[in-house]
């Protein structure tokens, strides 16, 4: 995976933030979301490096590599917010004062919260197979409840760290074959350390709490991501079919939306790579092919 590509940990003094960066041209910040690691990216990385683009992949704090505090009772050392600083700061140590960035899933939570905290380094936002949770929470039925139960299980104290403890390789079962064996093998080792599996959980809890708690702010405020933002869903997973629309939710959010599915199951930068290169390496060129729509 990832030739070409350098690794290095970056010490941001409350955390530590592996990487791996490659290419030569504007940078792109690619942020993984949960069980993943960075390497999750192996697929689509090489393909905007070969674009023109120079490509970060972080793992996110706690994940995979990288390390973080000890959680907190407010769960704030474990908030979007909080990952966003970490990003910041190892982006600005890398000397990438303004960057674009796309995220999946968790990740494009960290990066709403980099376009709407940082908006002087932030130019361009790719947000793929999420909202913000505040407008998940306040869609919220039994229908959602269900298909996302996971949420509000790993929200709870200690409960869930013994439950994947258990079995971490049944829990986050995953084929080789379809994520990439050595995307694979670096997901497996990863979630098998507990410290791994309490900080992802810390970041589910601190989504319900602290990180609802600083949209409702943002909304309170008129806070808006001002940058141009390209949402993207797979067509084969449930967000669409749950919430409608999802360019209709985010434009309340952004001021500048444009974004289509791509037919794709939920891990999308594994399961349709080139699909989603297309559209990242589009929209951060500003081209034609990412106009709003």
């Amino acid at each position: 995976m990832f030739a070409q590509f350098t690794e290095t940990t970056i010490d941001t003094g409350e955390a530590s933030v592996f990487l791996r960066q490659g290419g030569q041209g504007p940078p792109v910040l690619l942020l993984h979301g949960h069980p993943r690691t960075s390497a999750t990216w192996h697929r689509v990385a090489p393909l905007l490096v070969e674009r023109g683009f120079t490509v970060v992949c972080p793992d996110l704090r706690g994940y995979g590599r990288s390390r973080g505090p000890d959680p907190t009772p407010d769960h704030g050392a474990h908030s979007k917010r909080a990952m966003a600083g970490d990003l910041l700061a190892a982006m600005r140590e890398l000397g990438h004062r303004r960057f674009q960035v796309a995220g999946h899933d968790r990740g494009s939570l960290v990066a709403l919260r980099l376009a709407l905290d940082h908006p002087e380094a932030v130019t361009r936002v790719a947000l793929a197979d999420c909202l913000p949770v505040s407008e998940h929470l306040a869609r919220a039925g039994a229908e959602f409840a269900t298909r996302w139960w996971h949420w509000f299980f790993f929200a709870q104290p200690e409960i869930p760290e013994r439950v994947i403890g258990a079995d971490p390789d049944g829990w986050y079962r995953g084929d080789p074959e379809a994520m990439g064996p050595e995307n694979h093998a670096e997901r497996l080792e990863a979630v098998r350390r507990p410290e791994v599996v309490r900080a992802m959980l810390e970041d589910y809890r601190a989504g319900l709490t602290v990180d609802r708690a600083h949209e409702e702010a943002d909304r309170a405020a008129g806070r808006r991501v001002r940058c141009p933002a390209l949402i993207l869903w797979s067509l084969r997973d449930d967000l669409e079919e749950l919430h409608g629309d999802p360019l209709e939710i985010w434009r309340g959010w952004a001021d500048d939306v444009r974004g289509h599915g791509i037919d794709s199951g939920h891990h999308v930068a594994e399961e349709a790579p080139e699909a989603l290169a297309a559209a990242l390496g589009d929209f951060f060129a500003g081209s034609a092919g990412a106009r709003a729509r």
